[in-house]
C-alpha cells in the first residue's frame, strides 16, 4: 500500500475530455494512495493581476502546452490501477482536501444556467478564499463556510466510446457536481476500460444543491485519495456512502428520468444490504430518502437520493 504523489503540470493534466485513450500518467496498485493537485479555470477565468491573487503553480504552462478537449475542466490524470477490468468496480475513498489558491471563481454565461432568458449576460467573479480561517469572502462582504469537494473526477468511458466532453455526468462519473462527496466519503464507479484510469479535477470551495447560476467557487484544490479495486461488485452507475448515508446518483436532461434513475439504483441497493422486498424498499424511500437536485446546469442534469444508513433493516 504506496502512498504517491501526482502533480498537475503539462503531460499529467488533460483539458475538457474524458477519452480511454489517453496515455495514463501514473500505475498504482489497489490499495494506494495518491495526493492529487488539481487546478481550475480556462485563460478566461484567471483573475487580473492587479486584484492580487497569488496563481497556482503550473497552470500557466498546463494552458500553453495542452491539448484543449471539448469540454472546459482541467483533470489530473489518467491513474491505471492494476488488474482493473471492464465489469470490476473502482472504490475511491477522499481522505482529505486542501486549497491550493487564495481565490475562486463563479461564472454566469450567456445561453447557459438554470435561468439563462433571465440572466443574458456574462458575469465573471473572483472571490477571495481565506483557507486558514475557512471562509469565502463575497463581494457583498458576507463571509461564507468553506465546504470543499471535487466536481468531477470518475473513470474513463469504454474506448468505443471515443473522445466524450467533461461538461456533462455520465455512468463513468464526470462532472457529477455532487456536494454530498466531500471528505470522508466513499464513490464507486463501474470501470469500463483496462486500469480503470482515474482522473480528477473541478475543485470547489462551496456549492448549492442545483449549482444554479452555472458554476460553484470554482477553485484549485488537493486530494488525498485511496483507491481499491472490487471484484466482489458489480454496477452501472456510480454510488456513494458517507459515514451516515447510502447515496445513489442519476443523470439525464429530464430531472424526472435522472430522479427515476437514481431512485431505481437506491432501491436495488436497499434490496442488496437487507431482506426487503422491491415493493417494501420502495416504500422505505417514500418514508426515509431524500431526492436532492445535484444540478441543474451540466446538460445531463442530476439527481441524487440520499438514505440515512439507520434506517435500513
Amino acid at each position: 500500500m504506496a502512498e504517491h504523489y501526482l502533480p498537475a503540470q503539462p503531460g499529467t493534466v488533460n483539458w475538457g475530455q474524458w477519452d480511454a485513450s489517453l496515455k495514463p500518467v501514473l500505475t498504482i496498485q489497489s490499495g494506494d494512495t495518491v495526493v492529487i493537485d488539481t487546478l481550475s479555470g480556462e485563460p478566461e477565468d484567471m483573475p487580473d493581476p492587479a486584484l492580487g491573487f497569488t496563481p497556482v503553480p503550473g497552470q500557466a504552462e498546463v494552458f500553453a502546452r495542452t491539448f484543449r478537449g471539448p469540454g472546459p475542466h482541467l483533470l489530473t490524470g489518467p491513474i491505471f490501477i492494476e488488474g482493473a477490468e471492464p465489469g470490476d468496480v473502482l472504490e475511491v475513498r477522499l481522505k482529505d482536501i486542501a486549497f491550493r489558491a487564495d481565490w475562486g471563481w463563479n461564472l454566469q454565461m450567456p445561453f447557459w444556467g438554470t435561468l439563462p432568458e433571465d440572466f443574458p449576460h456574462l458575469r465573471r467573479l473572483h472571490i477571495p478564499i481565506e483557507a486558514a480561517r475557512g471562509v469565502a469572502v463575497m463581494p457583498w462582504g458576507k463571509e461564507l463556510p468553506l465546504e470543499p469537494f471535487f466536481g468531477n473526477f470518475g473513470v474513463a468511458p469504454a474506448l468505443e466510446w471515443g473522445r466524450l466532453s467533461s461538461t456533462e455526468p455520465r455512468v463513468f462519473g464526470g462532472n457529477m457536481d455532487n456536494k454530498e462527496l466531500a471528505v470522508g466519503s466513499i464513490t464507486y464507479f463501474p470501470v469500463f476500460a483496462k486500469g480503470a484510469l482515474f482522473s480528477v479535477g473541478d475543485g470547489h470551495g462551496r456549492q448549492g444543491d442545483g449549482e444554479v447560476c452555472l458554476t460553484a467557487l470554482e477553485t484549485a484544490l488537493t486530494g488525498t485519495f485511496e483507491f481499491h479495486l472490487r471484484k466482489d461488485m458489480k454496477l452501472t452507475t456510480p454510488r456513494a456512502e458517507t459515514p451516515a448515508d447510502w447515496i445513489t446518483m442519476g443523470f439525464d436532461p429530464d430531472l424526472d428520468d435522472a430522479a427515476k434513475q437514481a431512485l431505481r439504483d437506491m432501491i436495488a441497493l436497499i434490496r442488496e444490504h437487507s431482506d426487503l422486498s422491491a415493493q417494501d424498499a420502495y416504500t422505505l424511500c417514500s418514508l426515509c430518502a431524500d431526492l436532492r437536485v445535484t444540478q441543474t446546469v451540466d446538460l445531463n442534469k442530476g439527481i441524487h437520493c440520499v438514505l440515512s444508513k439507520k434506517y435500513l433493516p
